[in-house]
């Protein structure tokens, strides 16, 4: 498929579109173009209100104050952002990745700041992921993220009667539950096998962030749940960055509990169950 040179707003003709996948908030093509270079376009899908300027904006707050690899903004508006295509391979990480993408994130999480969220409010996915900053992160988990995205599902009707004054109950508990953090780090915010691309031995990509500063342990705990690493991940980057002592037997599932409210929210009750069985744990 070919389209004229003032499509791309590169000044290059189209020869080949190929879909992409682009997960629930775009249509995600990658373009040839007639001096050889690919690039990656997404279109906000019809009936939705995402803004994909502010994907565009946080992969350019990524790449100025992280080495974390990225893709060049090349274009970005409310409905259509354009970024240089990652050549990359089909499917997970190898060993060597594994530690590549350690040391890539331990990097990020060495990036600090002032103040636990961010300058602006981001996405998760579709949905709004508030940042309005705070100078205590068990404050700011409870109520930017676990109470935020408890009432948005709530309001959605995708959770069951009491399951949200249960929420509620456990994060009223947070403060005996979670630590504070020597300072705020910056979080890619969405790390997941569908958000990485490798190539080889290296990452040669983190895609779709969900950015601002927090504790690296949600950031961990988010890879537990969806992948895609295993030992070897884990264990580079407690060589680098460290791993504090139960994260893994009890802080992980309470993080988690984000991310599964945002998977409920967008497809169902399926993701409830382990929402229920961190729930129960704690008594409620």
């Amino acid at each position: 498929m070919s389209t004229t040179a003032g499509d791309t707003g590169l000044g290059q003709t189209v020869v080949r579109r190929t879909p992409l996948h682009g997960g629930c908030i775009a249509l995600v093509a990658r373009l040839d173009l007639v001096d050889g270079r690919s690039v990656v376009e997404k279109r906000s899908r019809p009936g939705t209100a995402t803004d994909l300027s502010l994907e565009g904006w946080m992969l350019r707050f990524l790449a100025e104050r992280s080495d974390l690899p990225v893709p060049e903004v090349l274009e970005a508006s409310p409905d259509r952002l354009l970024m240089s295509y990652v050549p990359h391979d089909v499917g997970g990480p190898s060993a060597a990745a594994e530690v590549d993408a350690a040391e890539k994130l331990a990097a990020l999480h060495g990036v600090r700041g002032q103040r636990f969220g961010l300058e602006r409010d981001t996405l998760i996915g579709p949905l709004p992921q508030p940042n309005g900053e705070l100078t205590s992160w068990v404050d700011f988990f409870r109520e930017r993220r676990l109470l935020a995205m408890t009432r948005l599902a709530g309001d959605a009707g995708r959770l069951p009667e009491g399951f949200a004054s249960r929420l509620e109950q456990l994060a009223g508990r947070l403060d005996h539950l979670l630590a504070e953090p020597a300072s705020p780090a910056l979080l890619h915010g969405d790390v997941w096998s569908g958000n990485l691309l490798f190539r080889g031995e290296r990452v040669a990509a983190f895609v779709d962030p969900a950015v601002y500063f927090g504790h690296p342990e949600i950031e961990l705990a988010f890879t537990t749940l969806f992948g895609p690493f295993g030992e070897t991940f884990y264990a580079a980057y407690a060589e680098r960055a460290g791993i504090a002592p139960g994260f893994f037997a009890d802080r992980a599932a309470l993080y988690n509990l984000y991310p599964l409210l945002v998977h409920a929210h967008l497809f169902g009750s399926g993701y409830l169950a382990p929402i229920d069985r961190t729930l129960r744990r704690h008594g409620l």
